[in-house]
């Protein structure tokens, strides 16, 4: 969850301190939301964290394919899935 006190800064804040700002986003393990002009213009997150967003939208991505190609009749069945997987197996 964002702190709205201690995760807004400004772009120019970042420019400024960005050690600083970005040893604070580690500790706390929020990322740091950056303005330009009052506005929320980037996100900056951890490597960790931004592999773990990645993942999950990657499989939400994933998901969404499947149920799309189902309602397009594309696919096997439940029977010829399980039929392939034991003659895989």
């Amino acid at each position: 969850m964002i702190d709205v006190v201690q995760d807004i800064h400004s772009m120019t804040a970042f420019k400024r301190n960005s050690t600083g700002l970005l040893k604070n986003m580690r500790k706390s393990g929020r990322p740091l939301v950056l303005t330009v002009n009052g506005k929320a213009e980037a996100v900056v997150l951890d490597a960790a964290s931004y592999r773990d967003v990645a993942a999950y939208l990657d499989s939400v991505s994933r998901i969404r394919l499947g149920l799309e190609q189902a309602r397009k009749g594309m696919g096997l069945s439940v029977d010829e899935a399980f039929v392939d997987l034991e003659s895989e197996a």
